[in-house]
């Protein structure tokens, strides 16, 4: 199976971000030997995990709460921390940055003005929702070690095949989707980086499974506010409704806008024997 683009100059710049992923892995093979921040912390959580996990669905729930603003897909951390780091590019020196108190203290105080801006408000807890950003934790949280992380899990068979039928605009990022063999290959390198940094010592995370939020929205609902220390509150319980709806503009913009439902689970079985051969690689992936 192959989707065919005429763009197909623009496709091969993606093999250019292969030195990256290998660099984000091994910054997450490498935490620094102590995670201690050097401020108080400023109101934020990261939501993410691969594209097409769940996180737009986690994401509408958790804004339908009166004490949460979430960001879609924002350039805060980029602009903040990210570039300023790293203005080429990670690279394998990348793991031996050593930041001092002064250097973490301006760029996560410039990061939490960021959000802040992007948000349209400083009140409450700030939701930095953004997948791509999960290959980042590895420097992020050497800026904010306290930053309370989500990671949405789903069977990576249909996150695969979910990715792969998507038609949107081309970019370096998307372009991994062109192929299943390229998709899985993401897949796999994504998550190998967020299966190191949940080893860290002192990472405060929590993972939630796409097929738990869906068949009992509430129940997995409430472990997850539990664990951002916020009170259940009923109407996140059908997002769809929220007074607040988010700003979406990722691809599940239209699924979080109807009531939760169980259609999207176990796609992947209409298509197995197109991801037959990828078996062994999506399940070395132990999440």
């Amino acid at each position: 199976m192959r989707r065919e683009c005429p763009r197909r100059s623009r496709i091969q710049k993606g093999k250019a971000t292969a030195p990256a992923a290998a660099a984000r892995l091994a910054l997450a093979q490498s935490p620094p030997p102590k995670l201690q921040s050097a401020g108080g912390p400023c109101g934020v959580a990261f939501l993410g995990g691969h594209p097409r996990s769940g996180t737009t669905l986690l994401e509408t729930m958790l804004d339908a709460h009166s004490g949460i603003t979430a960001v879609d897909e924002g350039d805060a951390f980029q602009f903040a921390i990210g570039h300023p780091l790293c203005p080429g590019g990670l690279t394998p020196a990348s793991a031996k940055l050593s930041l001092s108190p002064a250097t973490i203290t301006r760029l996560r105080d410039a990061y939490c003005a960021a959000l802040r801006q992007d948000a349209g408000t400083s009140d409450g807890l700030l939701l930095d929702k953004n997948p791509s950003l999960t290959a980042s934790l590895p420097l992020w949280l050497r800026v904010m070690p306290e930053l309370p992380v989500v990671i949405a899990l789903r069977d990576p068979r249909d996150v695969v095949l979910s990715c792969f039928f998507q038609n949107i605009p081309l970019n370096l990022d998307n372009a991994n989707f062109l192929t299943l063999e390229r998709t899985v290959h993401h897949f796999t390198q994504l998550m190998s980086v967020w299966r190191a940094v949940r080893e860290w010592s002192g990472v405060r995370w929590i993972e939630t499974h796409y097929e738990f939020l869906i068949a009992d929205p509430a129940a997995e609902g409430r472990r997850i506010m539990a664990f951002l220390d916020l009170p259940w509150q009923e109407s996140q319980a059908a997002p769809h409704l929220a007074t607040r709806p988010a700003a979406i503009t990722a691809p599940g913009a239209h699924d979080v806008s109807q009531p939760i439902h169980t259609r999207s689970a176990g796609r992947w079985q209409r298509y197995e024997k197109h991801l037959t051969p990828f078996t062994s690689a999506l399940s070395a992936v132990q999440l």
